[in-house]
């Protein structure tokens, strides 16, 4: 209720997530599969006022909502305790530093009201896997945060919270480069697309220029012709005539 964490001997005491009985569409706590890139639905079919309070303390930034997810593939249940008690970190105090599981804050953003929550349900979900190379099969690093894909779902006590996670993979540490440059700048796509544009405004004008302009002006051109020669022939309607085998003369054709 006061949004402070809950240890036990001294440590920080997680329990699954989501803390009313697990994700209504699996009936089980929110899994993650090593390396495995999906969209994953989690809806926690009532939120008790215990967890409104929490959600309210997560939302106003008062608190964060910490979460750990295993560093490595964990042992059979019966032997649990024996792993985590050998790979305990030993560092005084309390915090997230362990051996044996990677934290992940997940940052939950929405509106704080009077009567109701609004909560951005849509988060993106980072992991980071150390490099083969180094370790294989271990998490280095997680984290996830709410995105404004549509708008923010609005919760009283009572309601559903439908969270949907974009879980993403990364073979090591380091996050690639996937910015291609907004405005200003000539990217090779941008080139390429003015490069089809222009091939396609060109053939749209050679096919109108063979299709319809040429045909037109050939047709007008030989109405022409045919109009001159007609002219001609007749010498602008006058015509050579024998006279009568002295001479030539003119005279009208009849």
């Amino acid at each position: 209720d006061t949004g402070e964490h809950i240890t036990e001997n001294g440590q920080l005491s997680y329990i699954p997530f989501p803390p009313t009985g697990g994700c209504n569409e699996t009936g089980r706590p929110l899994e993650l599969v090593f390396g495995v890139e999906k969209d994953i639905n989690c809806t926690i079919d009532f939120v008790d006022d215990p967890f409104f309070h929490l959600l309210e303390f997560y939302v106003h930034n008062d608190a964060p909502l910490t979460c750990r997810i295993p560093t490595r593939p964990l042992p059979p249940s019966a032997l649990k305790e024996e792993y985590e008690e050998g790979t305990k970190d030993m560092t005084e105090g309390q915090g997230a530093l362990s051996e044996v599981y990677t934290p992940m804050i997940v940052a939950l953003t929405g509106t704080l009201q009077l009567s109701h929550l609004h909560v951005s349900t849509s988060l993106n979900v980072l992991v980071h896997a150390a490099p083969r190379s180094v370790a294989p099969g271990t998490i280095a690093a997680a984290t996830a945060y709410s995105i404004s894909r549509e708008p923010p779902t609005r919760i009283v006590i009572g309601d559903a919270l439908p969270l949907r996670f974009s879980v993403r993979w990364y073979p090591n540490t380091s996050l690639p480069s996937g910015w291609a440059g907004v405005g200003g700048h000539l990217t090779f796509s941008t080139l390429v697309y003015c490069l089809i544009s222009a091939g396609a405004s060109a053939a749209i004008c050679l096919a109108y220029f063979r299709g319809v302009e040429l045909p037109r002006r050939l047709k007008m051109h030989g109405k022409d012709r045919i109009g001159g020669m007609e002219r001609g022939a007749g010498l602008g309607g006058y015509g050579i005539a024998n006279g009568g085998g002295y001479g030539y003369g003119i005279g009208k054709r009849d």
